[in-house]
């Protein structure tokens, strides 16, 4: 890897591109008469790359990629394990609170 190169890697993984992560939200069940959660996984645009025409751009580009993707597994896996957690508290909670008919 050349001297040039390095601080554009740099660069693109200050800017991003695409960043994913977790976003929770809360409401409330009246049937069991407790707070649920739930997590999503939401997608932020950072920044955009226009122009980019050298080689430069190649590297650029394929950091932002890694960044993406890695932002994508590790909040991927924040939500899953999240929204385990919360059905768990949710059945704990709701545990005899069923509707009876």
């Amino acid at each position: 890897m050349r001297r040039t190169s390095i601080p554009l890697l740099v660069l693109a993984l200050m800017l991003g591109g695409c960043l994913y992560l977790p976003r929770t939200t809360t409401y409330y069940n009246q049937d069991c008469e407790v707070e649920e959660h739930h997590m999503t996984l939401e997608e932020y645009q950072v920044a955009s790359l226009g122009g980019c025409r050298n080689e430069g751009c190649v590297v650029l580009l394929a950091a932002v990629g890694v960044v993406s993707a890695a932002s994508a597994v590790v909040s991927g896996s924040v939500v899953l394990t999240g929204n385990v957690v919360y059905w768990l508290e949710k059945k704990g909670n709701c545990f005899g609170h069923d509707k009876k008919d």
